[in-house]
């Protein structure tokens, strides 16, 4: 019997299906003794114990990071995050302002404006906003259109504007102008008060003056203060100090009358180029407390033009340079020789006009003999002779060590800078010649400054007591209320008062009866002494046909409080004197003084009661 197809089927189908389970079975339990499946069990458990020791290992170490992160360096990282999250400011403070004794502003800080141009961004053709500059600005529009044109941004078009300027720029509304604000200091009086106040340079520091002397005074404190920053960069004031952009109103005022000091400066200038001097100078001093009311030189500079004067105009020569005074310094010796009981003011001496001391011969300035006089007569006259045979009385031990009691060979002390110490020779020199006081008796042979001849006149005027010139008067607010002024030394009595009130009265005579004549003022009283002296060479001895012309004035002399004091250097001509050229001077000022000051005139001059 044949059997059917699909029964054979089945059968085949089930047979290779039970050989395919079978060999499955066999592959999928390994045979415990086999050693290629120990192999690969032994390899993948190493595997898994390497996989944790890393994963382990990688544990500890974030562990041992955070505790260093966290405890270690924890007080170290909180810094450095705070410090970046924080920007410490130093707020900028302009400059305090100076002004004069009467309020007048000498120096302030403004704030100016640098105009950059970005053409790129205009709104309008470069040829309209050309024309509408060029006119403000006093530019040429076709100058402006070809900056306009040299690129597209970042142009620089003007420095040093002032707000009205910026203002009106700003009110044009145009695209493409931008203003960068700084702070520049002004000085509205130009050249008037230069040599006193000086200036200060691109980096706001002083240079010259009290600019110079009086940083720390016009500096104003600030304080430097922390912000937080947020993430953009953008400053957070939330923990801003309360007030912390507001500065105080005081202002720098100096001692200085700018209306004496402009008056001046008129007659100086004429006199000068009258006489084709080199230069001059003028000070007025307030006597009773060095208070320095005017100081004046020519030629001097445009404080707002410095970088067009010349360097050598930045250094005030009443407090920088030494001189010879000449008999400017005659009364000095009067008072010296009267405070020791040398002379008499009624006292005689014989003038033959020449005086013969060691191998030297002096003689007298202009006149050659004066025979028979007294001692005002010798100031009045100017007699080099009488003055010799005054200091002769005395012994030169005792003469020396009064000149360095007035302070010759040491400096003055006051408050304007590059002050230079005076000249006076050794003791061991000075008396080891007969000619060293011989010289010194007529003001020749020691050196001192302008400003140090006015101290001394200043004792002679107050009742012998020796102040400190200056010209700080102190820091005040808006109400003019001082809220510093400085500590000066206390005035150091060298003459006493009858010795001095008898000098004035001789010098009075030199005004009214003698060489200082030019100035003599109607219904007053004034004191005074001429100088006409060799200049110096800096390489010893003196300039051929060079001298320095002087006059020291005081008013009123019967009650002497101001000094004043002109000098001429180097004035040309047969006629140049310190009666001519200097003393015509001290009466313009004082003609100026006397009604600033409300000094009332002499009755015994005028006639009343």
């Amino acid at each position: 019997m044949q059997k059917s197809p699909s029964r054979t089927k089945f059968r085949n189908w089930r047979n290779l299906e039970f050989n395919r389970q079978r060999k499955f079975s066999k592959s999928a339990v390994p045979k415990s003794g086999n050693p290629k499946n120990q192999t690969q069990a032994s390899s993948l458990k190493s595997r898994l114990l390497i996989v944790w020791a890393i994963l382990f290992a990688a544990g500890l170490g974030l562990a041992f990071n955070l505790y260093r992160l966290q405890i270690m360096e924890g007080e170290k990282l909180t810094k450095r995050a705070r410090s970046q999250q924080m920007v410490n400011l130093r707020p900028f403070m302009p400059r305090r302002p100076v002004v004069d004794r009467n309020q007048t502003i000498l120096a302030l800080d403004r704030p100016v404006y640098t105009l950059y141009a970005h053409p790129k961004l205009f709104n309008q053709s470069k040829e309209e906003v050309a024309q509408k500059l060029a006119p403000i600005l006093n530019r040429d529009v076709n100058k402006l259109i070809k900056i306009f044109e040299s690129k597209p941004s970042g142009i620089v078009v003007a420095n040093g504007i002032g707000e009205n300027i910026a203002d009106r720029l700003i009110s044009f509304r145009l695209n493409g102008l931008e203003f960068i604000q700084k702070y520049s200091r002004l000085y509205p009086q130009d050249d008037l008060v230069a040599n006193v106040v000086g200036y200060v340079n691109l980096d706001r520091r002083g240079q010259a003056g009290v600019e110079y002397s009086q940083e720390k005074l016009l500096e104003r404190s600030t304080q430097t203060i922390s912000l937080s920053r947020a993430g953009n960069g953008a400053l957070m004031p939330d923990h801003a100090p309360e007030g912390f952009l507001h500065f105080d109103d005081l202002k720098l005022q100096i001692t200085i009358d700018s209306r004496l000091q402009r008056s001046i400066r008129t007659v100086l200038k004429d006199q000068v180029n009258r006489f084709q001097a080199k230069r001059g100078a003028v000070i007025v001093m307030d006597a009773t407390d060095g208070s320095l009311l005017a100081m004046v030189s020519y030629p001097t500079y445009n404080a707002n033009e410095y970088s067009k004067a010349d360097i050598a105009l930045f250094r005030n020569w009443t407090v920088a340079d030494l001189y010879e005074p000449g008999s400017t310094f005659k009364p000095l010796n009067v008072a010296i020789a009267l405070e020791n009981g040398v002379i008499k003011p009624d006292d005689i001496f014989d003038d033959p006009g020449t005086i013969k001391v060691a191998d030297r011969t002096i003689k007298n300035a202009e006149i050659n003999s004066f025979r028979r006089i007294n001692i005002a007569q010798i100031l009045q006259q100017s007699s080099n002779v009488g003055m010799v045979k005054i200091i002769q009385r005395m012994k030169p031990t005792l003469y020396y060590n009064w000149l360095e009691k007035l302070g010759l060979g040491q400096k003055v002390d006051t408050d304007l800078p590059f002050e230079v110490r005076g000249r006076l020779k050794s003791q061991e020199k000075f008396l080891g010649s007969t000619i060293e006081p011989a010289t010194a008796s007529f003001g020749q042979g020691f050196s001192l400054t302008p400003l140090q001849l006015v101290q001394l006149h200043g004792a002679l005027a107050n009742g012998g007591k020796l102040v400190t010139p200056h010209v700080v008067k102190g820091l005040i607010d808006s109400q003019d209320k001082i809220h510093y002024s400085p500590s000066l030394p206390a005035p150091r009595q060298i003459f006493s008062s009858t010795t001095t009130q008898k000098v004035i009265d001789m010098m009075e005579t030199v005004v009214s009866k003698g060489s200082g004549k030019a100035s003599q003022i109607k219904g007053y009283s004034i004191a005074g002494k001429t100088g006409t002296a060799q200049k110096a060479s800096p390489n010893g001895g003196y300039i051929p046909g060079a001298r320095i012309t002087s006059f020291v004035g005081i008013v009123p002399a019967e009650a002497p409080r101001y000094v004043v004091l002109a000098i001429v250097d180097e004035p040309k001509g047969a006629n140049a004197y310190g009666g001519t050229v200097a003393a015509p001077i001290v009466k313009s000022v004082m003609e100026v003084l006397i009604p600033l000051e409300k000094i009332p005139p002499n009755q015994k001059v005028t006639g009343k009661k």
